[in-house]
């Protein structure tokens, strides 16, 4: 049976649709055949985290903390489905000015109380966004997808 990866993402400068096009590229992946969605933050509800069998969530780090929009994709759906996602696995990027120490803290903060499990090392780009940086997001895609459609994870 074919798994689905959702990826959720936020971004107003670019940097992190950056990211999140690479996280896809690499979920795409013409080798694994797992279904991907990938939306924004805005757009992305409890009926995808229903559907889902992994997720990659991405953020800006905004003010020391994950986007707003990011917050808001949270409080839309979490009781909507408390109880009915627990051990999901889950992995996040975040394209950061600063550390991305704080919108990493208050993601895995949120996702303890969904129940999610995280089971892959965060992307954290801080400042210009690198070829390099691009390839470690197309390579957390491929390696969500590929875990997921070999029920590693």
């Amino acid at each position: 049976m074919q798994k689905n990866l959702l990826i959720v993402y936020h971004s107003k400068g670019g940097k992190n649709a950056a990211m999140a096009k690479a996280v896809l590229a690499g979920a795409n992946h013409p080798d694994i055949d797992v279904a991907v969605r990938f939306l924004s933050a805005y757009d992305a509800n409890e009926k995808d985290l229903l559907w889902a069998d992994g997720i990659v969530f991405g953020t800006p780090e905004n003010f020391g903390y994950m986007s707003g929009a990011l917050k808001d994709f949270f409080d839309r759906t979490f009781y909507e489905v408390e109880g009915k996602v627990d051990a999901t696995p889950y992995s996040v990027f975040i394209g950061t000015g600063n550390d991305g120490q704080g919108a990493l803290s208050s993601v895995r903060r949120i996702c303890i109380g969904y129940k999610f499990k995280e089971v892959q090392d965060p992307i954290l780009v801080a400042g210009e966004l690198s070829e390099s940086d691009l390839q470690r997001c197309e390579e957390l895609g491929m390696s969500m997808a590929a875990g997921l459609e070999a029920g590693i994870f």
